[in-house]
This record gives structure tokens, C-alpha cells and sequence, in this order.
């Protein structure tokens, strides 16, 4: 199993980590319906699915 010559100091390992948190999801406002969803996804609005700001499907349900 590998192990280091040298110790790493917890400055280089920080820095390293800096990058590994998460980041919060970007939400949109459909213009004609005024639901929030995300971006690039269709959602579900009172029964039926937009996406675009258009209706795609009429009398959609989740399974």
C-alpha cells in the first residue's frame, strides 16, 4: 500500500478540499405558469407537464 515520503500540511490539504463541497441547484420560473423547477427539466402543473413554457402533455400523472 502507498503512503507518503512526507507529511502533507493541512494548508495544501485544505486547499485541495476547497472544491469539494456542493453547490446549491439553479431554479427557474416558468413565465406562463408561474411554478418554480429546474433548470432543463420539465415540470408538473396542476395535472399537466410543461416544459419551455409550453404544455407537452394534458392529464399527466406521476407514477
Amino acid at each position: 500500500m502507498a503512503h507518503p515520503k512526507r507529511k502533507i500540511s493541512t494548508t495544501r490539504r485544505d486547499t485541495r478540499r476547497a472544491h469539494d463541497f456542493g453547490t446549491p441547484k439553479h431554479l427557474g420560473v416558468d413565465p406562463q405558469t408561474g411554478e418554480t423547477h429546474l433548470y432543463h427539466r420539465a415540470h408538473v402543473h396542476e395535472g399537466n407537464l410543461f416544459y419551455k413554457g409550453k404544455m407537452i402533455v394534458e392529464g399527466f400523472t406521476v407514477k
